[in-house]
């Protein structure tokens, strides 16, 4: 009977193997036979299309197609590309150290902040300077991008930059050297009045975890009693670094994170090294859909292990890991090779990526997550990103905020020229952490805004215009027409007023954009903290000790308008 059996199984195995091996051979078939394809298909039009083609564009174009077909992380960089590539991982770039932008009004590249410390800043180039020339080249009808690849070179090259200062119309002269230029990682670390210390981390780049830990230790010795690490807009990068900012704060010898893909010789167990600097310590991470990745190993990490509150809005859901590949001719390929997990074991990819019939998305319903467990017993879920232990949503922004402020449309060149004529009149202005407009100054540009005949589209118009034309379909608007009239009256569009009734909110914005003029990139991180409702929910947290622990416990119980933040949170997803 043993013997039976024992053939019966060696049977199966012998026709799993020869399914395995002719699936193999099916695959590698069709890989083959493609390919041909595709070569035999460039050949015909190398030697017999109309134009000539460029090799570059149309094979680069085919390779970009093929790669969106499988997921929006795996990239080709080709060999013009790669210092793109490098500039994302290093967080380093040879130029000037400055922030450009495109005025939409002059239809010019602009000066928009330059970075403290850099060739951009010490030569003494400033907000709203347009981009005139680039030694003997015009820069005058050139995009964003054409400027930037100019402004950047190698490291050591001089070259001389001609600007017209607006505030002032005087055109100017700098000779500038190109150099290695670090993009802050930290832009602003520091202590508040109630000795809680806060830490604005914008990208997982190499080297950040050194500065990280530099940072804590020195607000530790000023008498830091709580740590608010703020990685809201923090795309990810590192995870390595990620790893060793999470061992700061966890003993040494847990397995933060788990690399599981095709390969089983590129799977990676991550785990902690050293031995921690703080385990006791009142911790909270401030998040938002836009914190991804790194940001969601650390922040994750700190959940699972009961080791920090996570508070405000769900993250973005990225859990899978890429590797660059050194390609042919100086390319690179940075591809997904496979998912991470974190300590319960979980997934927080938020995405499926399907792959048949073109490629498409599938976005994982909260219904078909599955339930882990913290260290302490709470539970968690995979998929849809890491949900915040605590629900805070950020004040949302009026309206003609939104038309005053966001790159790219007309009407805000009426707010940067305001900014840029407010600075060449103010040689200086109070400390960062105190600094607003006062009455006055907002009375002043709110008359700008006016004279210079700026107009918005009003949400609440636009609706109602719907919405009568949806009544008069279904016969209604006759018996409804006076409502509609008084209420049309009320959301008249009407500048003036919308200025007066968001001033508080516009009055932020302006003393937020003008402060890094004087204080960099710091200081304008430091200037939002005063009205920042996420932040300062933080730092109440950590000053209400049984609060804290509460939510670490498991018996917090959020506030009405917490569970209804929570609730449309839910329902976004």
């Amino acid at each position: 009977m043993k013997i039976r059996i024992l053939q019966i199984v060696a049977l199966f195995a012998m026709s799993f193997a020869a399914v395995s091996a002719q699936e193999n051979r099916d695959h590698a078939f069709e890989v083959g036979k493609n390919m041909q394809v595709f070569n035999e298909i460039y050949g015909y039009l190398d030697l017999m299309y109309v134009d000539t083609l460029d090799a570059d564009e149309v094979v680069g174009t085919a390779i970009n197609s093929m790669l969106r077909s499988l997921d929006p992380y795996t990239v080709y960089y080709p060999e013009d590309k790669v210092n793109d590539l490098r500039t994302m991982m290093t967080g380093r770039y040879v130029g000037i150290g400055a922030v450009i932008r495109y005025n939409q009004q002059l239809k010019r590249v602009v000066i928009d902040e330059p970075y403290a410390g850099n060739p951009a800043a010490e030569v003494g180039l400033k907000k709203g300077d347009v981009i005139l020339s680039i030694d003997d080249s015009t820069m005058t009808d050139k995009d964003v991008s054409f400027v930037s690849s100019k402004l950047r070179g190698d490291a050591g090259t001089t070259f001389v930059l001609k600007i017209e200062r607006p505030s002032t119309g005087k055109v100017m002269d700098f000779k500038i050297t190109r150099r290695s230029v670090a993009m802050p990682a930290i832009p602003f670390y520091g202590l508040n009045k109630d000795k809680i210390g806060y830490l604005n981390l914008t990208g997982f780049t190499e080297g950040c975890a050194k500065e990280v830990r530099r940072a804590f230790l020195d607000m530790k010795q000023k008498g830091m009693k709580g740590f608010v690490l703020d990685l809201r807009g923090n795309g990810g990068g590192s995870l390595s670094e990620a790893v060793d900012i999470v061992n700061m704060f966890v003993p040494k010898g847990i397995t933060l994170v788990k690399t599981r893909g095709k390969l089983k010789r590129a799977n990676n167990d991550y785990v902690t090294t050293v031995e921690p600097i703080d385990t006791v310590m009142p911790v909270v991470v401030v998040v938002n859909g836009e914190s991804a990745s790194a940001s969601e190993i650390t922040s994750g990490s700190l959940q699972d292990l009961d080791r920090a509150v996570i508070l405000g809005t769900r993250t973005y859901g990225k859990g899978l890991v890429q590797l660059p590949v050194d390609l042919s001719y100086n390319g690179q390929l940075k591809l997904t090779t496979g998912k991470y997990y974190i300590p319960s074991g979980r997934c927080i990819q938020a995405i499926n990526y399907r792959h048949a019939r073109g490629g498409y998305t599938e976005h994982i319903p909260d219904s078909l997550t599955k339930a882990f467990r913290t260290r302490g017993g709470r539970e968690v879920r995979d998929g849809g990103g890491i949900k915040p232990d605590v629900v805070v949503r950020p004040d949302s922004l009026p309206n003609i905020a939104y038309y005053l402020t966001v790159s790219g449309l007309d009407s805000t060149e009426v707010l940067l020229n305001y900014e840029i004529d407010y600075i060449a009149s103010h040689p200086t202005i109070a400390p960062a952490a105190d600094f607003e407009i006062s009455d006055a100054d907002y009375e002043d540009f709110k008359q700008r805004v006016i004279a210079s005949g700026f107009t918005y589209d009003p949400e609440s118009e636009r609706i109602l215009k719907q919405l009568k034309k949806v009544v008069q379909f279904e016969g209604y608007y006759d018996d409804a027409k006076t409502e509609f009239d008084n209420l049309e009256k009320k959301l008249r569009h009407d500048i003036a007023r919308d200025l007066d009734m968001h001033r508080e909110v516009l009055k932020d914005i302006i003393s937020n954009d003008i402060v890094p003029a004087y204080y960099f990139q710091a200081g304008g991180v430091e200037n939002s903290l005063k009205h920042d409702k996420q932040v300062n929910a933080a730092f109440d947290l950590i000053n209400n000790p049984a609060e804290y622990r509460s939510v670490l416990d498991g018996t917090y119980k959020p506030a009405d308008d917490e569970a209804a933040d929570d609730e449309a949170d839910e329902a976004e997803e």
